[in-house]
């Protein structure tokens, strides 16, 4: 497994981390899951408080709790629920952010959180008191490093320029180039990283029934899944391709992918084990799907 330095932090993130959300709360089957992961060389896991109402961040710090200091944990703070259960709302507000923190300490069973992001955002929230919140919580020593989790280029570019945001969580693949358009160059150019989840695009490059996606029709994401798996050839599976397509961007630090299963895991570490696409490979997958732009929150 290769490991990449989080942004300018002291954080070094194995290049396949583990997207927690996924989990059952078979706490026994799930734990065993993360140990295993942990011991083949993943010792990135993200999690979030909005996660099965903060079960999820539970189970996570039960399982990984006599490895803490050999693992980097990532959870996310944002959306609060309601008193009723019956859902969540947005708040960023930094009152609700130093309260949210303490329950996730608690929860995960810890007295430090290596990576606390936002998970989500507009470019109407009160984005400076955010950033004093979690600036706050650094030098308090309860968090290590904050950053983002946002596709909208508007509010990624508020965060460079304003905060000492280290990473961004964004939804990147060959199905959804739209990073490349001003996020990526952005991040690369400020030494933020990319945490990138959605790399298989819901499968659809893996054989699932080709359907729309974005702005794909179905015959290009059909077309796309071919080419894919020509690229693959004998030496690697078309989910290792296209994890390694998202790597090779110098921005992206981790393909942060969900795994539920044994599959699912054996899956992500062959991805973090394949050999890395040549510049042909790589060249040939770019004429074939085209990059898109994002419409919104420009």
């Amino acid at each position: 497994m290769n490991y990449n330095h989080l942004g300018t932090s002291a954080l070094r993130v194995s290049e396949i981390g583990f997207g927690c959300m996924s989990l059952t709360l078979d706490q026994a089957y799930s734990s065993q899951l993360l140990r295993s992961a942990f011991e083949q060389g993943i010792n990135f896991f993200d999690t979030a408080d909005l996660y099965d109402q903060g079960q999820n961040e539970i189970l996570v710090g039960a399982a990984l709790r006599d490895v803490r200091s050999k693992v980097i944990i990532a959870t996310k703070v944002g959306n609060q629920w309601r008193s009723d259960g019956s859902g969540w709302d947005w708040n960023p507000s930094k009152a609700h952010i130093l309260q949210a923190v303490e329950h996730s300490l608690r929860r995960l069973g810890t007295d430090y959180i290596d990576l606390y992001q936002l998970h989500g955002g507009t470019i109407d929230d009160p984005i400076d008191e955010t950033i004093e919140a979690f600036e706050m919580l650094q030098q308090q020593g309860k968090i290590r490093y904050y950053g983002i989790s946002s596709i909208r280029p508007n509010v990624i570019r508020a965060y460079a320029e304003r905060s000492n945001a280290t990473s961004v969580m964004m939804q990147y693949s060959l199905l959804d180039r739209r990073p490349e358009e001003t996020c990526l160059p952005l991040l690369e150019q400020k030494q933020i990283s990319v945490l990138a989840r959605g790399s298989l695009a819901q499968g659809l490059l893996l054989g699932k029934a080709p359907q729309a996606y974005l702005g794909h029709s179905a015959e290009q994401v059909a077309k796309a899944a071919e080419v894919l798996q020509q690229v693959a050839g004998h030496q690697r599976s078309a989910a290792s391709a296209t994890v390694r397509w998202v790597l090779q961007k110098p921005a992206v630090a981790s393909a942060v992918i969900g795994i539920r299963s044994e599959a699912h895991l054996h899956e992500a570490l062959a991805a973090g084990h394949a050999k890395a696409l040549i510049h042909e490979e790589l060249t040939t997958l770019r004429q074939t799907v085209p990059a898109l732009r994002y419409e919104q929150h420009r």
